[in-house]
C-alpha cells in the first residue's frame, strides 16, 4: 500500500503588543506581519481537509519562556486532526505539558541540539510517534560540513554546499551538519523530521530540494518539508523529486492564495497520493 502524502498548514505564533498569541507571517524568519487569530485559523483548516495542523510558538526559545499552552488547549478545542506543537520545550516536563494541553506531538528544536538525551527521555515516556525533531538549516559554503550536495545557482553553474542545524529561530549557528543531526536523532527515537529552510521561509520560490532530498535519502523516519511553498506545483515537486512525506505551508494557505482541496486536487491529478 502506498502511504498518501499529507499536506500541513501551519501557524507561527507570537504575542503581540497586548500580550496576546497572534499569527504571524514572514520571510526569511524576518520582518513578520500578523496575519490572524491562531484559534480562528485552526477551525478554518481543520474544516478545510487540512491533514495535520501544526503550532509553532515562534519566539518562546529565543526569549526564554515557556510554550503559551493556555492558547495551544484553545487551539486543540478547534482542532480534530493531529495537532503537533512547538516553541520553547526543553525538559520530558515540557513534553508533558504540551500533550496535556492538547496537542499530539511535541515538535522540538533548540533544545534537542543542546540536550540530545531529551530526544531518548521523550521517545521513551510518551512514544517515538510523539516526537518530532525540527531543524532550521541553512547552507552555508565552506569546507566545514560533513555532508555536501551540488546546487545549481541561478546562471546555471554549479556549486557545493553542506546544511548547518540554526537555533532561536535561525538566529544563531550551531556548526552542526543538519544531515549528521538527521540521522543522530533518529537513532535516538525521533519519529518525525521536520525540515525547514532558512534560505527559502517565506520566499514562495519553492522548497530547497537539495535540503529535503538529503535529509529523505539519509534517514527512513518520516520527514515533513518546510519553507518556500509558492503553490501545489512546488508541493508535486518535493514529494516526487525529494521523496518528503508531508509538505508544510503557511502563507498560500492563510491568505487565501489556494486552498488544501485544491492542493489535493492538483496532486491527485498528477498522480500524488494524497486522502482527498
Amino acid at each position: 500500500m502506498t502511504l498518501t502524502k499529507r499536506i500541513i498548514p501551519c501557524i507561527d505564533v507570537d504575542l503581540d503588543d497586548d500580550g496576546n498569541a497572534a499569527v504571524y507571517t514572514g520571510v526569511n524568519f524576518e520582518n513578520l506581519e500578523y496575519s490572524g487569530d491562531p484559534v480562528e485559523m485552526a477551525k478554518k483548516y481543520n474544516e478545510a481537509g487540512a491533514d495535520e495542523f501544526v503550532f509553532l510558538d515562534i519566539t518562546a526559545s529565543a526569549e526564554g519562556r515557556e510554550t503559551m499552552l493556555d492558547t495551544v488547549s484553545a487551539v486543540a478545542d478547534e482542532c480534530f486532526i493531529p495537532l503537533t506543537v512547538g516553541g520553547g520545550i526543553r525538559t520530558k516536563a515540557d513534553i508533558k505539558e504540551t500533550l496535556r494541553a492538547g496537542a499530539d506531538k511535541v515538535s522540538i528544536n533548540s533544545g534537542a541540539i543542546e540536550n540530545p538525551e531529551l530526544i531518548t527521555e521523550g521517545a521513551d515516556a510518551f512514544g517515538s510517534q510523539c516526537i518530532v525533531i525540527s531543524v532550521d538549516a541553512r547552507r552555508r559554503f565552506d569546507d566545514e560540513g560533513d555532508h555536501y550536495v551540488e546546487i545549481e545557482r541561478e546562471d546555471g553553474t554549479t556549486e557545493e554546499c553542506w546544511f548547518e542545524c540554526t537555533v532561536k529561530g535561525g538566529r544563531e549557528g550551531t556548526g552542526l551538519d543538519v544531515v549528521t543531526w538527521a540521522m543522530e536523532a533518529e537513532d535516538r527515537g525521533a519519529g518525525e523530521l521536520f525540515v525547514n529552510s532558512i534560505d527559502a521561509d517565506g520566499t514562495k520560490d519553492g522548497y530547497d530540494i537539495p535540503l529535503t532530498k538529503a535529509v529523505c535519502d539519509a534517514v527512513s523516519t518520516p520527514v515533513i518539508a518546510s519553507s518556500g511553498c509558492g503553490g501545489p506545483e512546488d508541493m508535486e515537486e518535493v514529494f516526487v523529486d525529494a521523496n518528503a512525506d508531508a509538505g508544510l505551508a503557511a502563507s498560500i494557505f492563510h491568505f487565501d492564495e489556494f486552498g488544501i482541496g485544491e492542493v489535493k486536487r492538483y496532486l491527485d491529478e498528477r498522480g500524488v497520493p494524497v486522502r482527498l
